[in-house]
């Protein structure tokens, strides 16, 4: 039977429930005034309000006077309040804000489809593709989110496309025409309808208004000097740790950090679903974050250059998963700084993170063979970019080519299983059928598939078999090994 058409409960359950619910939000809702009145940054992205006698609406930490609160609404997404009729504030650009942590924790139907609505699938392959990845109707996936988060698919690839539109337009010198195609826009027509529905702005009023420091970027910005950006994180960010670790593990010909402790800077090749990218990632150690009022964020300074332009989004939300940039530290740090043991440690590194993946299917080859296997499969198996950088030369190979050349061991069973869709790690896996997949691969041992669930799959609660690790560390047992591992008391890595 349709999870939809489920009989429901008596009317008199129904109406207290009801009730209840009302209540529920009254209060939710006063929590939510009372963060927009502090402009407290740790709310931004979590949701979104706006000002029905302005037209406008905000991040909570928005510096503008704070509006009465019988004027406010409240929305879980940008797409949600665009889809009411309201524009984008252009002095907080709630647009640039991190991403909500439910959607990268969540396991469930509505979680997985945010994640490759980010990931750009509605834009590549429509709502239907959206749905056959996810396992429903079209309808149903339609009904879902719009119940949960009060808008559809398609408003939402629309509201990523107008983001990427702004950035585009405000940090690039290209021409309008082509980004509008660069941003996923079918055309021209489409395009200017929905940047002046959103910001209410034509392009070119936008790209005026772009603020100094990107209008100075813009200047510079060229497609041989690739696209400058500002990939914002919710909080403190410990990133000194997330670089010892790309550090370690870096695969020659596919990555490499350089620099001084402190100022290191992560550059890497990427396979998008349109062409090919290198990405530089610069080190934030010490930095203090830009947001105002309390539980400020920040950002991690990155430039992108890409074959094909429309790989932007997709790029963008790659490296947010690897660098953990969506999560939620103050309710990681509240939850596992409660346990004796972890206290000092959350103490000592406060919003340390989970890093993930650039690619799940080369991560879960590279965590399979380790590091000097995983350089010998480059330089015998990867691609040879078209325009090498510096020591960035290849992409890791793809799981068919794999596959195909080494189709013998564990390595290869893998390889097909990734290649021929039966273990999948994209961003709208579920991540208990991918676990059983996994397991099912020949040789392939409970350990590396945790880091795998971990890593690949951002499974924020994951945890390698017989490690005593209680359940009080729940739903945080990734972030908690990862405090013992900064703190050398955990050895138990591959």
């Amino acid at each position: 039977m349709s999870d939809f058409r489920q009989p429901g409960p008596p009317v008199w359950r129904r109406l207290d429930s009801v009730t209840q619910t009302v209540e529920h939000e009254k209060t939710h809702e006063d929590v939510r005034y009372e963060a927009v009145r502090s402009r407290d940054a740790r709310f931004d992205g979590a949701f979104f309000f706006a000002v029905e006698t302005t037209g406008i609406y905000c991040r909570p930490s928005c510096p503008a006077v704070t509006p009465k609160r019988r004027n406010v609404r409240f929305f879980a997404t940008a797409a949600a309040a665009q889809g009411s009729g309201f524009r984008a504030c252009r002095r907080c650009r709630p647009d640039a804000v991190p991403g909500s942590a439910d959607w990268n924790v969540r396991a469930d139907v509505v979680g997985r489809a945010m994640r490759l609505i980010g990931d750009g699938v509605v834009d590549r392959e429509g709502v239907a593709g959206l749905a056959v990845r996810l396992g429903y109707s079209a309808r149903q996936v339609q009904r879902q989110l719009t119940a949960e988060v009060g808008a559809g698919p398609v408003a939402l690839a629309r509201a990523q496309r107008a983001h990427t539109a702004r950035v585009l337009l405000q940090t690039t010198g290209l021409p309008v025409t082509e980004i509008a195609f660069a941003s996923g826009f079918a055309s021209v027509r489409q395009f200017n309808d929905t940047i002046r529905a959103v910001y209410a702005a034509t392009p070119s009023e936008l790209r005026a208004a772009a603020p100094a420091r990107d209008r100075a970027a813009r200047r510079t910005a060229t497609p041989s000097a690739g696209v400058p950006l500002r990939l914002a994180h919710r909080g403190p960010y410990q990133s000194g740790p997330v670089f010892d670790l790309l550090q370690r593990e870096a695969v020659a010909g596919v990555e490499e950090v350089s620099g001084d402790l402190g100022r290191r800077v992560y550059r890497r090749t990427l396979r998008l679903p349109y062409g090919t990218g290198i990405v530089a990632v610069q080190e934030a150690a010490g930095r203090p974050g830009r947001q105002g009022g309390p539980g400020g964020g920040g950002w991690l300074e990155a430039r992108l250059h890409l074959t094909d332009l429309r790989d932007l989004t997709t790029s963008v939300q790659r490296l947010r998963r690897l660098f953990d940039l969506d999560a939620d530290p103050y309710a990681v740090d509240e939850r596992l700084g409660a346990d004796p043991r972890l206290a000092p440690l959350v103490a000592a590194r406060p919003g340390l993170r989970s890093p993930g993946t650039a690619d799940p299917d080369e991560l879960a080859v590279r965590a399979l063979v380790g590091r000097a296997e995983a350089e010998r499969l480059v330089q015998r198996y990867g691609k040879v970019l078209d325009a090498p950088c510096g020591t960035l030369t290849h992409l890791f190979p793809e799981p068919a080519v794999l596959a195909e050349a080494a189709p013998h061991g564990t390595a290869g069973a893998l390889a097909a299983a990734l290649a021929d869709g039966a273990v999948r790690l994209d961003p709208g896996a579920d991540r208990d059928d991918a676990e059983r997949a996994l397991l099912a691969v020949p040789g392939l041992d409970a350990r590396t598939v945790a880091v795998v669930r971990t890593r690949a799959l951002g499974d924020p609660d994951a945890a390698p078999p017989g490690a005593a690790v209680p359940d009080t560390w729940r739903p945080w047992r990734s972030y908690a090994l990862n405090h013992l591992r900064a703190a050398g008391e955990w050895e138990n890595d591959r």
